[in-house]
């Protein structure tokens, strides 16, 4: 198949809201391209099960992701697994140019680049990255078995993280700074039942303490908040899971932001600050950064961009009953 050189719509991001939004703007026959990116579906390519999806009472991240290209696919949207490196909003068409050397223009752009995981800044967690420092217990938990890690973080990611890897390690160690999680109730009362897991209450992680021959964690260095005091605790793995920041790189210096990095979007809707490029997930949403909530948003962006392309006479207008029918 030629590969286009030209879209009206470019969805850049592959998580719950590109697909969704691809699913929706091609069954509006905007023919979207979505561009999925480094990680191919998202944040729920490396989470285990997903117990609030909307008819799903249990589902691996990684299947429904699965299942939501495919079914972005069967309407007709095309994906292509690619990284856009640069993308101009400077003036319509919009220009993307990718890992590849691909280069497509598109008449509006959906951005839903998602978020990545935050580290702490720590000279000894970069030392170590990789080599017993890890902010993905999905990916790396296996490596752990009969092993004591730590986990930093008092939020559901962190929680979660905890509970996947007691089914490896012997023990593990949640690390929070404050004397109560900000984890839904559900996940705490999880956490504090396992005989597996120990949470130290008013700490930080001051240093990850490790060898050089071979490479690899020994251990962590906990500071008490309180008075100041550090103590040293065994550890061959420390996870780091204190939240993501939105993937706005390819628009910070274009797009209006907020909150550390989120794009702004004029409310009730995705439109961002410059016309025809519009943003959804978590890339835009610093309060609930839920699958269903990205999802949802990518539904609002797709059909944000067909109104915003028939008003620029790219396309042709909705057929009366249209948004009613793909809703």
């Amino acid at each position: 198949m030629t590969e286009r050189s030209h879209v009206k719509l470019l969805i850049v991001g592959s998580g719950p809201a590109g697909y969704t939004a691809a699913v929706y703007a091609a069954r509006a026959m905007l023919e979207p391209m979505l561009i999925q990116g480094m990680q191919p579906g998202g944040q729920l390519t490396i989470t285990t099960e997903v117990e609030n999806w909307p008819g799903e009472t249990e589902i691996q991240g990684p299947e429904l992701m699965v299942k939501m290209e495919a079914h972005a696919r069967a309407m007709g949207a095309e994906i292509v697994t690619d990284l856009v490196t640069r993308l101009d909003l400077g003036q319509r068409p919009f220009v993307a140019e990718c890992d590849s050397g691909r280069r497509v223009t598109a008449d509006a752009v959906i951005l839903a680049t998602g978020a990545q995981a935050r580290w702490l800044g720590l000279p000894s967690e970069e030392k170590f990255k990789g080599f017993g420092v890890s902010a993905c217990a999905t990916c790396d938990g296996f490596f752990y078995r009969n092993r004591e890690v730590v986990v930093i973080g008092g939020g559901n990611t962190a929680v979660e993280e905890a509970l996947f890897l007691t089914r490896f390690a012997s023990k593990v160690t949640l690390v929070h700074r404050r004397d109560s999680l900000r984890a839904e109730k559900i996940l705490q009362n999880r956490l504090f039942a396992h005989p597996k897991v120990e949470v130290i209450w008013h700490s930080e992680l001051a240093e990850v303490t490790g060898v050089d021959t071979p490479i690899g964690v020994t251990g962590a260095v906990l500071r008490d908040l309180r008075d100041g005091s550090t103590r040293q605790i065994k550890a061959d793995g420390v996870f780091v899971a204190i939240g993501h920041a939105p993937a706005s790189e390819l628009v910070a210096d274009q797009l209006e932001l907020h909150n550390g990095g989120y794009v702004t979007v004029q409310p009730g809707s995705t439109r961002t600050s410059i016309p025809g490029v519009f943003a959804a997930g978590d890339l835009t949403d610093h309060i609930y950064r839920q699958a269903v909530t990205s999802a949802g948003m990518g539904c609002m962006a797709a059909l944000d961009a067909e109104h915003f392309l028939a008003e620029a006479g790219d396309v042709q207008p909705a057929p009366t009953g249209l948004v009613a029918a793909i809703n």
